[in-house]
């Protein structure tokens, strides 16, 4: 699919659902690697880590996405 025929809103909105995406799989992975580590080492558990996904933080993942692909 090409970016060639989406309008700037509908590349700025795909960037949001790409961005919220990938920080909520970092945040899944952080977790799950606690996890792991609590269920290797139960003598050495440590907090699951709990993760506050702001619009911010979407907003400003989705621009550094937004400049890697304006770079030319």
């Amino acid at each position: 699919m090409s970016n060639s025929n989406k309008s700037g809103f509908e590349i700025r909105a795909d960037l949001l659902i790409q961005a919220q995406g990938i920080l909520e799989q970092n945040y899944e992975r952080s977790r799950d690697a606690v996890f792991s580590h609590n269920d290797s080492f139960p003598e050495d558990k440590k907090p699951i880590p709990v993760a506050t996904i702001t619009s911010a933080d979407v907003i400003k993942t989705a621009r550094e996405l937004y400049e890697f692909v304006n770079e030319k």
